[in-house]
């Protein structure tokens, strides 16, 4: 590590009004965690032996797709006009999945860097991250990226950023986070354009936790902003939602490695270690205090992360369900936004009804299961939370088609969200026809340019949680970018749909879809576990049915052993005999026989690969 960065990193060394707190906002893959990468090589704190692609990026699944999941915040120094100031950076996620990581994010910064790649302009998660950033009074330094691309158009975009955050095309910096080119008027733009903290350093202790990690040795490490008084090591701590008081046993900044420090004052991010071994402990967003003098107001902007899609996992060898179990309880440590509990099925045996943010969640949560875990899981098709209320006034959740109630049914309420996509204004067809298939409402409609849109639609979760992304990207050539929030419910004429084997339903094929599309799901599902259920010594038939009546029907036919063959010539009376024989035993088998599915029928019908959108999707 250089001298100047050894002296930027001491101990409450650093006043205020040397640091600059930041983050990096963009939509997926505009770059980001490469910007990160040249901050750190040219300041100096990571030894170029050490360097490598996406640093910061700490998982294995991180760095092979290419995408952030966890914020990560580190501490560098900088001199402008020979004096060193401390630059705190917090790269950020850029998948609508973990914008709550961003909006916390945000709340520890005074300034944003916006970056939008010079070669695909503004897409939907830019947007949303500008207005997070917006909503929190954050000073913007717009920048292009990737200007040493052929394809950029630094001009053309420049114009469309300088006309959303209102300011001249000529005040957006152009940089290269690959070649580095233009990182160091951006660091030193940073410096004279950021504010420094506000903060009161003799008030109570208040500082927020923007992220949590565990740590296999240390237990959990809660990084924190600090924004009244200071945190000393060996002092008793209180979080100010759960009430819990811990003693810190170590306190420190990240550069990018852990350095230990004396303590944390006004404007600070750093970590703490304290021991506990739950991260729900230390929830993001909470306000961190002294037991011994607690401040009375908490820094606010604290809530839970609602889980938005609902999967249930199970082991493909039922003896797995303790390691599975175990499996996601040490996950959980990791990933707060995990819920999850027990749950039985007639046909998959015992697995857990999990709660996912959306469907890349959903794909990491599984892979890493597999991956980190070695466990084979199958996973059911998603479905969202329903609010089903009966005509006795009885209100149910239902987050699993099997607790659909039997009874009469007064109305059923679906979560509904706000979705924007932007797209090349020549696709405005396909994408309000796409948008009108899959139940939604136009809210309204802006052009950013002559070729860009931005459309506002309201959408049903259930109708985007499956396939709307993909098939968003195949109606547009790939141009258009999604991003949407919870925006409540809305009643709708929602019905269950069972898929019966020989009369007897299997719960894990039920599903709760709109009633225009019942049919539909009724004939697909069947006509697939035709192909896939083997044929059996008798007929079976496959039914789809909402309560008691049959929608669709698809049968399966009965193996048949060829009595006719030792028959050469003779009567017809003594053919015809032989095949009342075998008609009767072919019904006696059917009363007593079961239809066995095979689990790979299982794993096909369920799956669909239902999870692997998760990747592709609102990239």
């Amino acid at each position: 590590m250089s001298p100047m960065a050894r002296t930027a990193l001491q101990p409450h060394a650093t006043p205020p009004d040397l640091i600059r707190n930041f983050c990096i906002i963009a939509h997926i893959d505009h770059g980001k965690s490469t910007l990160a990468d040249r901050m750190l090589q040219i300041t100096g704190i990571v030894d170029p032996r050490a360097m490598r692609a996406q640093y910061l990026d700490r998982m294995d699944i991180e760095r092979e797709r290419g995408i952030t999941i966890k914020s990560q915040a580190v501490r560098m120094p900088w001199e402008v006009d020979d004096v060193t100031y401390c630059l705190n950076m917090i790269d950020t996620p850029g998948h609508v999945d973990f914008t709550y990581e961003v909006s916390r994010s945000l709340a520890a910064c005074e300034g944003a860097v916006l970056l939008v790649d010079a070669a695909q302009g503004i897409e939907a998660q830019t947007l949303a991250n500008l207005y997070l950033a917006m909503e929190k009074n954050l000073h913007i330094i717009p920048v292009l990226n990737k200007i040493d691309l052929p394809a950029a158009q630094p001009e053309k975009y420049a114009e469309e950023l300088a006309k959303l955050i209102g300011c001249q095309p000529e005040e957006c910096l152009r940089v290269s986070g690959k070649t580095g080119g233009g990182v160091e008027p951006l660091l030193n733009k940073i410096v004279r354009d950021l504010p420094a903290p506000v903060g009161d350093p003799n008030a109570p202790a208040r500082a927020m936790i923007f992220d949590s990690v565990y740590d296999t040795y240390r237990g959990v490490v809660t990084y924190v902003r600090v924004v009244d008084g200071n945190l000393n090591p060996r002092e008793k701590i209180l979080m100010m939602s759960t009430k819990a008081t811990h003693e810190l046993l170590e306190i420190g900044v990240i550069s990018p490695e852990p350095v230990v420090s004396k303590g944390l004052g006004v404007g600070e991010v750093g970590y703490l270690i304290t021991g506990v071994k739950d991260v729900r402990q230390s929830r993001v967003g909470d306000t961190v205090t002294n037991a011994s003098k607690p401040a009375t107001v908490d820094l606010g902007g604290y809530r839970d992360p609602k889980p938005m899609v609902f999967s249930g996992l199970y082991p493909i060898d039922g003896s797995d369900y303790p390691d599975l179990r175990d499996a996601l309880d040490r996950l959980k440590l990791n990933d707060a936004a995990l819920v999850y509990e027990p749950e039985t099925s007639a046909a998959l045996g015992f697995g857990f009804r999990v709660g996912f943010l959306g469907m890349l969640h959903l794909e990491i949560v599984r892979e890493r299961l597999e991956r980190e875990f070695d466990l084979e899981l199958i996973s059911t098709l998603p479905n969202v939370v329903y609010e089903v209320n009966l005509d006795d006034g009885k209100v149910i959740t239902v987050t699993n088609p099997s607790e659909f109630p039997d009874g009469k049914i007064g109305d059923i309420r679906e979560p509904v969200v706000r979705a924007t996509i932007l797209c090349p204004s020549e696709f405005i067809g396909s994408v309000m026809e796409l948008c009108q298939t899959r139940r939604g409402t136009l809210r309204g409609m802006d052009y950013l340019s002559e070729e860009r849109v931005e459309m506002r639609y309201t959408l049903p979760l259930a109708e985007i949680v499956f396939d709307f992304f993909d098939q968003l990207k195949s109606k547009t050539r790939g141009y258009a970018s999604l991003d949407y929030e919870p925006d409540g419910e809305q009643t709708a004429d929602l019905v269950k749909v069972d898929i019966l084997l020989q009369g007897e339903a299997v719960d894990a094929f039920s599903s709760i879809v709109h009633k225009d599309k019942a049919y539909s799901y009724g004939v697909m599902m069947a006509s697939k576990l035709r192909e896939l259920i083997p044929r059996q010594q008798f007929e079976v038939p496959i039914q789809a049915a909402i309560g008691a009546r049959i929608i669709a029907r698809e049968t399966i036919r009965a193996m048949r052993k060829d009595v006719l063959a030792k028959c050469y010539g003779g009567d017809i009376s003594r053919k015809r005999k032989l095949l009342e024989k075998q008609k009767e035993g072919k019904k006696r088998m059917k009363m007593v026989g079961r239809v066995e599915v095979p689990q790979e029928a299982f794993i096909a019908a369920l799956s669909n690969d239902a999870a692997s959108g998760g990747d592709r999707t609102k990239k």
